[in-house]
């Protein structure tokens, strides 16, 4: 890495300019595009479009059920601040795009998930977060509870812990996004 002065002068008010191959080979493309004159123009598919602006607008409908609610809730606040990805939590399942299940499914609530997911319009996406909303969790042999969210309806994206931090539902929103963005790709099997 080389650190030279801009301008190759050591002049006052000068900032340095830190050079490495890669940014000289950035510079070298942007250059390159700037003489064909297509700088500031981007070309792709209008699907590829579309996913990138569901991807950086996603919706969730929170359904905090036990414990990992609590490290959800901590998800928004500003430690972590998800509103920087574009997300930002919707009460209604009619303007959602993304349930996020966090937290023990028992029998008796899992008719109410199923409608709220099917009140959601397409497309739609679910995390189950925390052990419970995964495979049950402490609560395997129970009677009244249900072994996972993906047993009354399909899931995009686990997130596993007891509780799961919220830097582990930040990482499952991020896994959730590239899964959004490679999917017109996935759709033409490339």
């Amino acid at each position: 890495m080389n650190i030279e002065p801009a301008g190759g002068q050591g002049g006052i008010g000068q900032s340095p300019v830190i050079s490495t191959p890669e940014s000289r080979m950035a510079l070298q493309n942007l250059a390159a595009h700037q003489k064909s004159g297509l700088s500031g123009v981007i070309t792709l598919k209008t699907e590829e479009l579309f996913a990138m602006a569901r991807k950086s607008s996603l919706w969730p409908l929170t359904f905090g059920l036990a414990c990992c609610a609590i490290e959800m809730i901590s998800a928004y606040m500003p430690k972590h601040d998800f509103d920087r990805y574009g997300v930002v939590t919707w009460p209604s399942p009619r303007q959602s795009d993304v349930m996020i299940v966090a937290g023990t499914v028992v029998k008796k609530m899992a008719e109410p998930i199923k409608l709220l997911y099917e009140q959601m319009p397409a497309p739609k996406w679910v995390i189950a977060m925390g052990s419970c909303a995964t495979c049950g969790g402490p609560y395997v042999r129970s009677y009244s509870v249900v072994m996972g969210v993906d047993q009354i309806i399909p899931v995009d994206v686990y997130v596993p812990g007891c509780p799961p931090r919220p830097e582990a539902l930040q990482h499952g929103i991020l896994e959730l996004q590239r899964k959004i963005q490679d999917e017109p790709r996935l759709k033409r099997g490339l």
